[in-house]
């Protein structure tokens, strides 16, 4: 069964002084830009059945922001693992969702999030650019449990702006 697999990376945050850096909310143009993520992929006619999002709140606001956009809401998990999250615990997340989800969404952070996006469409780490609001679409042959780096397809890229 082909699976979709979408990597977004938070919206443009903001940096007030003396808010932690899980606390950080998303900047004006971060509001701006989700909701463009959202609609991005409702045009495509895109939709994550599953959301895996950071704990940050600036992931969890770009979600929100996001998915007012789509068609139907994802079921969302909010977590912890996705936030600071290497490649390997990225990748950990992917291949832990349930064999019946069909199309998930992960929003993370750099570096992670778009090393990960670099990994999985290319089978190493490059140095090619993952801005705020980026999406990676992934198109995923086998099961989640056997996502490995080269095995997926990259079917598209953007960057959302509002």
């Amino acid at each position: 069964m082909p699976r979709t697999l979408v990597l977004l990376r938070h919206a443009k945050s903001a940096w007030p002084d003396d808010v932690a850096d899980s606390e950080r909310p998303l900047a004006k143009r971060g509001r701006r830009d989700a909701p463009a993520a959202g609609r991005w992929l409702r045009e495509r006619e895109l939709a994550p059945e599953v959301a895996l999002v950071s704990s940050a709140r600036r992931a969890v606001e770009t979600f929100e922001l996001m998915a007012a956009e789509l068609t139907n809401r994802p079921l969302v998990t909010v977590t912890d693992a996705a936030y600071g999250a290497s490649v390997g615990d990225l990748l950990d997340l992917v291949r832990g969702l349930a064999a019946d989800v069909v199309s998930a969404l992960v929003v993370g952070h750099n570096p992670g999030i778009g090393r990960l996006a670099d990994v999985l469409d290319e089978g190493e780490e490059s140095t090619r650019e993952f801005p705020t609001s980026a999406l990676a679409v992934f198109d995923v042959d086998g099961s989640w449990s056997e996502v490995d780096p080269g095995t997926v397809r990259l079917v598209a890229f953007a960057v959302a702006r509002g």
